[in-house]
């Protein structure tokens, strides 16, 4: 698959051509006032305008993608509630993590319902784009994300009740809509797209991953439910969840794996997307040990021993295997770096989330364990996850100032 990059809409004659029925009101008076504004206040509003509709122009092409900034910011926040090493002010912080996770959210959120209204024809293209419809799974992590925050970081600030019932509200909404991209997209993918060969990449697993983030954020609202048949069912649909997004998530891996073996590693730009293979390991271990620690509540007794010694051993060999992957991931991602062309994109947000996930997994085991080995691999590991955000919000932030990252999705040949 090849693919080619639409030009960004450039000088004022393009942009111009965007305008709604208010801007072009305001342009003819901006022609009116142009005998007293005189040659430098004409230059100054021709650069405001034209700055203005280079926004306008922006907000046409903002993607699903732009959801993961608050998957990554809000990890940094849920991952630093149960971290084993806890010092004074981290709880502080990750509350700041938590606010600001829920702020992006609320942002992205408006921003994509006005796109959606204004601009249907570009939501309608990256719905039928092969990659970028991939990260329509983004939006509901990014709800589940942030609801779970709430319940662990948010109740200091507003309290359990409301707190509740934010994370019900984030929760079902984000969990509609991950169940919807789980099936969806992969059905539009075999009845819709032609697939190359060589296309497999860490993106395919973002449709697939909604429902296990559901699993493990359910899994925390399991003793807040009636109990009885509600908390029964509740703890059941959250185990088919874990179920279904885990086999597909394996599928998809062992695709990805493959593509690598008889392709080699993804262009350039692509590279950090190999971390999104972390994703779903790390929040696999994470759901298995949440719901084991909910199922004394909800299940016979049996089941629920059952349920931890599952986690435990399942955690553990998952957890040897992200370990694998993380190592490959960082010398791939090494080797590209010191060859100069890792270039700076959305797609860098993939260092924050799953590597998330490996801390929350890396946790929950030593909770179950004792393993120290699993105390120093979540601290270190969220050393190192801090690192990446701290950099990768920097050079986000950077990018939409510089209104270099607001373009046009890629098109394929």
């Amino acid at each position: 698959m090849t693919a080619t990059v639409t030009p960004h809409p450039a000088g004022s004659r393009r942009l111009l051509g965007e305008l709604d029925h208010d801007d072009t009101r305001r342009g003819r008076l901006a022609a009116v006032h142009e005998d007293t504004l005189g040659a430098a206040g004409q230059h100054r509003l021709s650069a405001l305008q034209e700055e203005r509709l280079r926004r306008r122009a922006g907000l046409r092409h903002l993607g699903p993608n732009w959801f993961a900034t608050v998957m990554g910011t809000g990890i940094v926040g849920n991952a630093a509630a149960t971290l084993p090493l806890q010092f004074p002010g981290l709880r502080g912080a990750a509350t700041v993590a938590w606010v600001l996770a829920a702020l992006l959210l609320v942002v992205l959120s408006s921003a994509w319902v006005v796109q959606w209204v204004r601009f249907p024809e570009s939501a309608r293209d990256q719905w039928n784009h092969p990659v970028m419809s991939q990260f329509f799974g983004a939006p509901p992590m990014a709800l589940l994300t942030v609801g779970a925050g709430t319940l662990l970081l948010g109740r200091d600030v507003i309290g359990l009740s409301a707190a509740l019932t934010v994370d019900w509200v984030l929760w079902s909404a984000g969990t509609v809509l991950g169940l919807l991209t789980a099936c969806v997209i992969p059905y539009r993918m075999f009845t819709h797209h032609h697939v190359e060969p060589d296309a497999a990449f860490g993106g395919w697993l973002m449709p697939v991953v909604p429902p296990m983030v559901s699993a493990g954020m359910g899994a925390l609202l399991v003793p807040y439910v009636p109990a009885g048949q509600l908390r029964l069912t509740m703890i059941v649909l959250c185990l088919a969840m874990f179920g279904m997004s885990l086999i597909a998530a394996l599928v998809t891996i062992a695709m990805i794996w493959s593509k690598l073996v008889h392709y080699g590693i993804p262009e350039n730009g692509m590279v950090p997307t190999l971390w999104l293979v972390l994703g779903p390991l790390g929040q696999s271990i994470t759901a298995a040990g949440l719901l084991a620690n909910a199922a004394p509540a909800a299940l016979p007794d049996l089941y629920a021993k059952g349920l931890t010694v599952f986690s435990v051993i399942f955690g553990v060999v998952t957890w040897g295997f992200a370990m694998l992957w993380l190592a490959l991931a960082v010398a791939v991602t090494a080797k590209t770096a010191r060859a100069g062309t890792l270039k700076f994109n959305l797609t860098w947000w993939g260092f924050t989330f799953p590597l998330g996930t490996c801390i929350t997994g890396s946790t929950i085991l030593y909770s179950h364990t004792g393993a120290n080995l699993f105390a120093a691999a979540a601290v270190a590991l969220y050393i190192g996850l801090v690192g990446a955000w701290a950099v990768v919000a920097a050079r986000t932030a950077r990018g939409l100032r510089g209104g270099t990252l607001l373009r046009p999705a890629p098109v394929t040949a």
